[in-house]
């Protein structure tokens, strides 16, 4: 411990972020947090502050910089709106599992209580998608509760974390003493019934499949699960936040799962006599139907979590620890194993129900996009996505070769996720090339935080999947509501390319098949923010497709 300094409150906190190694934050300055963007301002050479249009985007971009470096996100605002318009990005943080740390500013503490201009109670409104939170009250207190912070937030199954400051704290001033920052102990593998007696059923298993999910990319574990597919010589299917869990390239990928996975990924799930899930949650869109998925499986749990063990689907057993760990000791008893009758089968199916794409000449199709966009990408660039069927069609046409180069909002599901996340992802990785394709419905979320690109010149490509309407709802009123479209045909008159334009931002559009590579490939050599207008069909579906709440028997492959 070095010899003690007294520091103000937000030099402590300028301090404790270089503890924890944190160079980039993001945030939006207001009254509460006037002394903390002042040190910010002493400590510019160290501390690298990005400000953003809305604090929404902030959180986002605190969250894509997290998910694209595997560090922890730290975003920063004032009390009142400014904290709780952190909240979708702090609970779209959560539900994913990232490691964040959200700082907010609060009313001196005299004025707490009296509904004051600009308090709020922003910890318990917190509460339910952090991690924990905190609200500082002390000077003592101030340090000590930031780094535990940063430990809650990263250590585990990650996620946000909040810490409350009042804005007196951040002005009086107390001792500090600069602390080694320990890495957090790894818990204990724990077995429900030992690990030899698992290796033994996956030694004398005949169709195994592998269910892989965000825990590991979380845990950093790709290597290890390649390892562990390559040893059982198992199909691995990813879930939307698994995917770069092991290389699109491999053999042994075989796609995502659920809702909108390959007829073969689904089949694959329903026969297979042991499916190993591996940092995954079985979410609805995976597990639809709960009581048939997996039937004739022995099921294997693996997960940092023990609150997921049966949450969603009965385990017949499970491994707990951390994912990286679990795996390295389940190869330790493995031997080369053979499998290849049971990829036929796989293979069978998927021939089964093969089917060329569909080509309306009037627009260019999002798969052709999505390829041309693809055959630009190295492996190490990122795709951020929005939600809705722009997210699918990039879960099943884009090939993820390695981890964190995929970030969505899978468990929230947030429009508007897209352009804080990309702006977060560009900042953490400046090495690799960010693209975000969005639908017009998302990008008209969040579409201020382009004064965010040109600012800061973040080379950002944009692809809008514009088709006018909003896409998923619609394809879903197609389904189930009988053709009736209420509030889905918006009939906005928004010109992405001016709107882009009048940003800083270059714009182009895209209306023919033939435009579609050689316009990429412009606004990649540009090496600055671009939008791209993608005029697709408002009829283009996102398929295959299992209903909510059933299996592959009920998948829908054609939609008129």
């Amino acid at each position: 411990m070095d010899t003690k300094m007294e520091l103000t409150g937000s030099e402590i906190i300028a301090e404790c972020l270089l503890e924890q190694g944190v160079t980039t934050v993001f945030g939006y300055p207001g009254g509460s947090v006037l002394n903390i963007y002042d040190t910010l301002y002493m400590y510019s050479d160290r501390i690298n502050h990005i400000m953003t249009a809305h604090e929404q985007g902030a959180a986002h971009a605190a969250d894509g910089y997290a998910r694209a470096t595997g560090k922890t996100g730290v975003v920063i605002a004032t009390s009142g709106p400014g904290a709780t318009n952190l909240i979708t990005g702090i609970a779209t943080a959560y539900m994913d599992s990232v490691p964040m740390v959200a700082i907010t500013g609060n009313v001196s503490r005299a004025l707490l209580g009296r509904d004051s201009f600009q308090e709020v109670d922003i910890r318990d409104i917190a509460k339910p998608v952090t991690k924990a939170s905190f609200q500082v009250m002390t000077m003592e207190e101030l340090a000590p509760t930031l780094r535990n912070a940063f430990k809650i937030a990263g250590s585990g199954r990650k996620g946000p974390v909040l810490v409350d400051i009042p804005k007196d704290i951040t002005a009086l001033r107390t001792a500090y003493a600069k602390e080694t920052v320990i890495p957090w102990e790894k818990p204990q593998i724990q077995s429900s019934s030992g690990l030899e007696e698992i290796q033994k059923i996956l030694a004398n298993c005949k169709r195994p499949l592998i269910y892989a999910g965000g825990g590991v990319i979380s845990s950093n574990a790709a290597a290890e699960l390649t390892k562990f597919a390559e040893l059982l010589d198992a199909p691995v299917c990813c879930s939307l936040m698994g995917m770069g869990a092991i290389s699109g390239k491999h053999p042994l990928f075989a796609g995502n799962i659920g809702m909108h996975g390959a007829f073969e990924t689904g089949m694959a799930t329903k026969k297979a006599d042991v499916i190993i899930a591996a940092g995954a949650r079985f979410s609805d869109r995976v597990a639809g139907d709960t009581e048939k998925f997996g039937e004739k499986a022995t099921v294997i749990h693996l997960d940092i979590d023990k609150k997921e063990i049966d949450k969603n689907v009965k385990a017949d057993m499970w491994l707990l620890g951390d994912i990286k760990d679990v795996l390295h000791k389940l190869n330790g008893g493995l031997s080369q194993q053979g499998h290849k009758g049971w990829f036929e089968q796989i293979n069978t199916w998927q021939a089964e129900t093969a089917a060329a794409d569909k080509k309306d000449n009037t627009y260019p199709t999002p798969q052709e996009i999505l390829k041309a966009m693809d055959n630009l990408r190295n492996d190490d660039d990122i795709v951020v996505t929005d939600v809705g069927q722009h997210q699918m069609w990039v879960s099943q046409e884009c090939r993820f070769n390695s981890p964190r180069t995929l970030l969505t909002s899978g468990g929230l599901g947030t429009m508007g996720y897209g352009m804080g996340g990309a702006i977060g992802a560009s900042m953490g990785k400046k090495h690799s090339r960010v693209f975000l394709v969005t639908g017009d419905g998302s990008f008209h979320m969040n579409l201020n935080e382009l004064v965010t690109l040109k600012s800061y010149n973040i080379p950002v490509v944009v692809l809008i999947m514009n088709n006018t309407v909003l896409g998923m709802v619609r394809q879903w009123q197609k389904l189930f509501y009988g053709h009736r479209f209420s509030q889905t045909d918006p009939h906005r008159q928004t010109d992405f390319v001016s709107l882009a334009n009048a940003f800083g931002v270059k714009g182009m559009r895209v209306t023919k098949s033939e435009e579609v590579s050689e316009t990429l490939e412009k606004a990649v050599l540009l090496n600055e923010p671009v939008v791209i207008d993608f005029r697709i069909s408002p009829d283009a579906n996102v398929l295959p497709m299992i209903p909510p709440g059933k299996d592959v028997d009920s998948m829908i492959l054609e939609l008129n």
